[in-house]
């Protein structure tokens, strides 16, 4: 990862893990998967010990309540603000945020109790899938920028709306036109972040292509570990050109530079 150019990369953290990543320089996202309340401080403390500042949080089920879901965020966060942690809560299947409607309505009672926007971890290829959709992706994916503006995690799997994860290349070095449809909903998610951004604000781009073993990758496709490499190069260019467009406010006078690339170990 580090030869590859990686910032960091994010897994559910061990003490190897942060041995390795102490000794090679790298930042390091935690991950947890979890519905038990009982379990959220636990869980929480062994990804802090391993290193972590950010950790991404898979909560519950596909058929949690979404009061449920709610109580569960609710106490998530209160954990991690006594550890001093950054959780974020993820877009994703067979979670309470398996739709993008659940997800909407999480953060909604989430705000609603607390007086606060959830943090998310943006995986938006969950979503475009469940809502079918052709591009161009943003008239229908970026109709929440308070919590894109609030997030600090990203997962930029490329999709279309009938596939969560399309190939980056075409296996002989070309981007494929898939891909190329993506790029610019990348690009606007990035843009809609930095408008209100403040010095000392990181966003964490995760480049994440799934596995074989996990379906997303499939056997015609270029190697998973491959394409992540290619696609962490095209985000760094997509940053870029976002920072170009970028304006100055009053809140932001000058532009940020603090994106960080992740190799998501979990999913390699």
């Amino acid at each position: 990862m580090k030869d590859a150019g990686f910032d960091g990369f994010t897994t559910q953290l061990t003490p190897k893990h942060a041995k390795l990543a102490d000794k090679f320089g790298l930042m390091r996202v935690g991950y947890v998967s979890a519905g038990n309340p009982r379990e959220f401080a636990s869980l929480l403390c062994a990804q802090k010990n391993a290193g972590a500042l950010h950790v991404n949080v898979q909560l519950a089920d596909h058929d949690t309540p979404t009061p449920v879901a709610i109580r569960l965020a609710r106490k998530l966060m209160a954990e991690s603000q006594k550890l001093g942690l950054k959780a974020a809560i993820e877009a994703h299947r067979d979670t309470c945020t398996e739709t993008p409607e659940k997800t909407y309505a999480l953060a909604d009672g989430y705000e609603k109790g607390t007086g606060e926007l959830l943090p998310m971890t943006w995986d938006y290829s969950h979503i475009a899938v469940v809502k079918h959709l052709l591009a161009p992706f943003w008239p229908r994916l970026g109709v929440r920028p308070d919590l894109i503006q609030r997030a600090q995690q990203f997962h930029f799997r490329p999709f279309n709306g009938h596939h969560c994860q399309v190939p980056v290349t075409d296996g002989r070095g070309r981007l494929t036109p898939e891909f190329r449809d993506f790029v610019p909903f990348m690009e606007k998610v990035m843009e809609c972040w930095l408008a209100v951004a403040t010095q000392g604000r990181e966003f964490i781009a995760v480049p994440e292509m799934g596995p074989l073993w996990l379906g997303y990758n499939l056997h015609a496709f270029p190697s998973s570990w491959e394409e992540a490499k290619v696609l962490r190069e095209q985000i760094e260019k997509s940053w870029r050109r976002a920072l170009k467009k970028w304006q100055p406010t009053r809140a932001n006078p000058t532009p940020l530079g603090a994106a960080h690339s992740c190799a998501a170990c979990r999913t390699l």
